[in-house]
């Protein structure tokens, strides 16, 4: 049985993500396609424009057949977790043969031999390594330093590590490495704009996306950068009132969690390290919005993204003890959002080939975290739903905010 498995954020579904669809079932005659797509917040530490449900349904309208949700565990950290909880999942279904991703250079052989050398972190590349960090770098920038003095040979590698979708396919194929797995990788070279291009037009970045409906411009002017489906779907969202959503809007919950969490908890949070506790609540005091609070922390070492994803930990009172015991035992649950006809029919399958209990209905999410003997799938579904709760807060429409959402949303169905 030949399944696609693709790894997801959607954020929204646009032009380049339908191309990659297309490009790939070419590749092979597929009898479905599954994406694991993260939830309502992304590996960036940032909202979604719109709620996952909505974004489902994008995927769905584009041929995709079953849409599983990434604990938001794994759909808020660095690219190795992001890939690791993402390759586990769809390895836990089952039936999943194939994994494809874009990358700008579409080269597998060079993508695999880069996922060699992180795979076996040589005495030399951990000693590079070090020798950046202590430097002051923070660890995307050390981690090509170090890769770039250990391939001063090989000119045409390095500037693989610096492309983020080339970084996340390495570690798409190192997981898959590293627990040995049956699944075979399809790369698909990525057109048009790049990843953190604003520019719009036909195959426009997510970002660019984003960035045009932030400035307040015509829906008309993304129209060209989206599915016709997508298009439809944003735009009931916006009309109704649940999107677009941004990170500013996290601003206030963020800045009161700092002030009011004691130094002493901070330090317990997932990616403060020693001395950092201090930086973090002084700099809420110091800071009037969200901006100029990662202004205030931001250091040398500690990159943009890394800022935004700790200042969601700990919103979240995501500790490194949480992180430890999420990664020891990985994903817990199949949680779907969606499904079309053929991806019922895969699902039936999954249920019978998956170790993995499967949630669909919002009575199964409760009931999950109530009566699970699990320990670790309550704690880890009991992030999810507190994403919603916190994420349902940042709706435009002041109505629509009411907490609980993931026990009353319904499964997304085409056809």
């Amino acid at each position: 049985m030949s399944v696609l498995g693709i790894i997801v954020e959607y954020n929204p579904f646009h032009n380049g993500h339908l191309h990659l669809i297309k490009e790939a079932t070419k590749k092979e005659n597929f009898q479905g396609i599954i994406c694991v797509m993260s939830g309502n917040f992304l590996q960036r530490g940032e909202p979604a424009l719109c709620h996952k449900w909505a974004r489902a349904e994008m995927a769905l309208a584009a041929g995709a057949d079953l849409i599983i949700e990434l604990p938001f565990c794994f759909a808020v950290r660095s690219a190795y977790y992001f890939a690791r909880g993402g390759v586990s999942l769809l390895a836990s279904t089952g039936i999943v043969s194939h994994i494809a991703f874009g990358s700008e250079s579409g080269d597998l052989e060079k993508l695999n031999t880069l996922a060699d050398y992180w795979q076996e972190e040589t005495p030399l590349f951990k000693s590079r390594l070090k020798h950046y960090l202590d430097q002051g770098l923070n660890f995307p920038a050390a981690r090509s330093r170090a890769l770039e003095d250990i391939l001063d040979e090989q000119e045409d590698l390095k500037d693989f590590i610096k492309n983020p979708n080339d970084i996340l396919g390495v570690e798409y194929l190192r997981n898959i490495k590293e627990k040995k797995l049956d699944i075979k990788p399809i790369v698909i070279k990525r057109t048009g704009s790049g990843y953190h291009s604003t520019e719009l037009g036909k195959i426009a970045s997510a970002t660019a996306i984003r960035q045009a409906l932030k400035n307040n411009l015509p829906l008309s002017r993304i129209k060209e950068s989206l599915p016709e489906t997508s298009f439809k779907i944003l735009k009931t969202e916006i009309e109704k009132g649940y999107a677009p959503v941004f990170e500013e809007e996290l601003g206030n919950l963020i800045l009161f969690k700092l002030r009011t969490m004691p130094e002493k908890d901070l330090i317990n949070i997932y990616e403060i390290k020693e001395g950092l506790e201090g930086r973090f609540k002084k700099a809420a005091f110091k800071s009037a919005d969200i901006e100029e609070l990662r202004q205030n922390i931001k250091t040398k070492r500690y990159s943009m993204t890394r800022i935004n994803r700790t200042l969601l930990y700990a919103l979240f009172d995501f500790t490194w003890k949480q992180a430890q015991l999420f990664d020891e035992y990985g994903p817990q649950y199949i949680r779907i959002l969606g499904f079309s006809e053929t991806g019922q029919k895969l699902l039936k399958k999954i249920k019978k080939t998956s170790p993995l209990p499967v949630i669909s209905r919002g009575s199964e999410v409760k009931k999950a975290l109530t009566k699970s003997e699990n320990p670790v799938l309550r704690e880890m579904l009991s992030l999810d739903v507190k994403a919603g709760n916190i994420y349902s807060l940042l709706y435009p429409r002041i109505n629509l905010r009411q907490g609980g959402q993931d026990f009353t949303a319904e499964v997304v169905r085409k056809g």
